[in-house]
């Protein structure tokens, strides 16, 4: 066994190209660090429906360069046989360690596949991938990001021509292309032949943000702007700078790409801790609103101040603010989420006569509904520009929370007020998660396994009306891995995590609200609701 492995090893390293992922297994091997090269030679990493994310190392179960030109040998077989040989192949990557390595190896790949590719002239939001897709006419993109996950990471997102993330089965066969490479010295990789894209691009780009507000509406709301240690920046920055909002004051300590990510334990604005230096900022500084892009700005957090302190709004909140707002705007067309949102959207749309759709969790599903106008997703995610990015855009959906921000300060009023006037109209619908980050990933399949054979009968005194295994599909929902509880006045969801090794329960309490001197009360009795239903969903998971 050990001398298989050490063989198996041995065999990745004579053929990687990376002098520092050689050098790293090469000490392994000679250590014979068995313990080690089990964990980076049990298999490989999958290619799903996000593409690949993981850790950085050598071995088919990190990201490394000979995993990525692997995938990029795969995804150009895939693309040509589906007719699409000589096509175009966009290439986007963040600021993270290897990004750039692994945008360039995929650029060469496509190249020496007999298709053309064009990488973008720098590190950039995956929104700018996005929109190039279709604005240059692309048959796929490719992002290298791994997100807000954390710094040993990064990943490779694929898109196909229609601007949005692959769905199955491209996902499967693409990922069965991947495993017939058989030696990386098979796979054409010119020194050249490629494009790099020009600032025309993003020029481009920032033009149609421009489309996502209202002519002539108010621009006054100061801002404070944290980047998150990501490539949200500069083009925030221009995006406002165009708008004709007030320059954003930034959080200098995170507002530079920096892959190591020095100031936060995870680079998401959804972390504890991750945003206390917008808030101390903030503080200084008294503005309208604090603003978070994650490190690749395709997710957006807003927070507001709250009595004496700042709070982070849920995306729950910020969804339903941005829906309202496009309603109150006039927009046309289909509203739409994930499963794992708010049902407050539904409620939003179907008052104002707006069709209404739920997805499976994730972008590359709820860009797919047709009529798309608006789409959001819990997890900091808003599509509010579908015709210009078919994807989040942390970008677009800052210029029109700030752009609400703005008129409701014209009004004497505040985010928070029109929450409680959303409240009052709909219900309070309040949400929380119970997210449960595992060293053992078997942890989250126990908890799974445990739900679906004892199933839990009620949750906070409240039965449970209706128990879905979602692995088995709706009438209206492909099978995934989930479990869903409707309740009397409450709604939850048990799922795996797709891109990080989390266990994520999604919980929704719905109290009627009659008029406003009633919020305190309804918020009061949300907060005891969710906490119990959190406690007593914990010990039933067994986690």
């Amino acid at each position: 066994m050990q001398d298989e492995l050490i063989a198996r090893a041995k065999a990745w390293l004579a053929e990687d190209p990376d002098a520092e992922t050689r050098e790293e297994l090469g000490k392994l091997i000679d250590a014979e660090d068995v313990t080690e090269l089990a964990a980076r030679f049990s298999g490989t990493l999958q290619f799903g429906t996000a593409g690949l994310r993981g850790e950085l190392g050598a071995g088919p179960m990190r990201m490394n360069r000979s995993v990525v030109i692997r995938a990029a040998a795969g995804l150009a077989a895939y693309l040509k046989a589906k007719g699409r040989a000589g096509g175009l192949v966009v290439i986007g990557f963040d600021a993270r360690h290897k990004s750039a390595d692994f945008a360039r190896d995929t650029a060469a790949v496509m190249t020496g596949a007999g298709l053309r590719a064009a990488v973008l002239p720098r590190p950039l939001p995956t929104p700018v991938l996005a929109y190039a897709i279709r604005h240059l006419g692309a048959v796929a993109g490719v992002e290298v990001t791994a997100s807000h996950n954390p710094p040993r990471d990064n990943g490779y997102k694929v898109y196909l021509g229609d601007g949005s993330q692959i769905v199955p089965p491209a996902d499967a066969e693409i990922a069965a292309e991947i495993d017939a490479i058989r030696a990386l010295a098979d796979v054409p990789r010119p020194d050249a032949g490629w494009e790099t894209l020009d600032e025309g691009v993003l020029d481009a780009y920032l033009a149609r943000t421009d489309a996502v507000l209202s002519a002539g509406s108010p621009r006054t709301a100061r801002t404070v702007y944290t980047a998150m240690h990501g490539v949200g920046k500069d083009v925030l920055l221009a995006a406002f700078a165009r708008a004709g909002f007030p320059e954003p004051v930034l959080v200098a300590e995170q507002a530079e790409p920096d892959p190591d990510f020095p100031t936060v334990a995870f680079p998401n604005p959804e972390e504890p801790g991750a945003m206390d230096l917008a808030f101390a900022k903030a503080r200084e500084t008294d503005p309208d609103l604090i603003i978070a892009n994650d490190p690749d700005a395709d997710r957006c957090a807003a927070a507001v101040r709250d009595g004496a302190e700042w709070r982070m709004l849920r995306g729950d909140e910020v969804g339903a603010l941005l829906a309202q707002h496009l309603v109150d705007r006039g927009a046309r067309g289909t509203f739409a989420e994930s499963i794992v949102s708010s049902s407050l959207l539904g409620r939003i749309a179907e008052k104002a006569g707006l069709a209404y759709e739920e997805t499976l969790t994730g972008f590359k599903w709820i860009a797919r509904v047709e009529g798309l106008r608006y789409g959001y997703e819990e997890a900091l995610g808003y599509c509010v520009d579908p015709e210009g990015v078919r994807d989040k855009d942390g970008i677009t959906a800052a210029l029109l929370i700030t752009e609400l921000a703005s008129e409701l300060k014209e009004q004497g009023r505040t985010l928070l007020d029109l929450l409680d006037d959303i409240a009052v109209a709909h219900g309070l619908h309040a949400t929380d998660q119970l997210s449960v980050r595992v060293e053992d990933v078997s942890v989250i399949a126990n908890a799974m396994r445990r739900l679906r054979e004892q199933p839990p009968t009620q949750l906070a005194g409240l039965a449970i009306t209706k128990a879905e295994d979602l692995t088995q599909g709706t009438e209206l929902l492909p099978p995934t891995d989930g479990l869903r509880y409707t309740l009397d006045g409450a709604r939850v969801i048990v799922r795996p995590s797709g891109t990080e090794p989390k266990l994520k329960c999604y919980l929704e309490v719905v109290v009627p609200v009659g008029t406003r001197d009633h919020l305190p009360a309804a918020h009061a009795k949300a907060r005891d609701l969710l906490a119990t239903i959190k406690r007593d969903l914990s010990a039933a998971a067994g986690i």
